[in-house]
């Protein structure tokens, strides 16, 4: 089992910065590719970018290039550095944390922070 608590969201103007962090509980954190989702009213959650255990990223073309993740498995967090931020980057912002061994996947969600970049 693996709890996420996510933190750092908040209300900031178009072009600001925002950094986001995602503690994890659990002993294997490392072993888990760390994601994170968004969701904007009336929208689809979609995925915003990924880290693989081995520290592989790959990023959603409308975030490549402000947005940034990384992880520290010595704290069993995870962060995303929001940059250049857009309104339309205004959403819920979840972090998710998924593995596969055999047949078994585990997939963990966090509550979610709220992102708003007013215009």
């Amino acid at each position: 089992q693996v709890q996420l608590v996510e933190s750092g969201g908040g209300l900031v103007q178009a072009g600001g910065s925002l950094r986001l962090s995602c503690a994890a509980s659990g002993r294997i954190f490392s072993t888990y590719t760390m994601n994170w989702y968004r969701q904007a009213p009336g929208k689809q959650r979609e995925l915003v970018v990924s880290i693989t255990n081995g520290g592989s990223t790959n990023y959603a073309d409308s975030v490549r290039g402000r947005f940034t993740i990384s992880r520290d498995n010595a704290k069993n967090t995870v962060y995303l550095q929001m940059n250049k931020l857009k309104p339309e980057d205004t959403a819920v912002y979840y972090c998710n944390a998924d593995r596969v061994e055999g047949r078994t996947k585990y997939n963990y969600w966090g509550q979610g922070t709220q992102v708003t970049v007013s215009s």
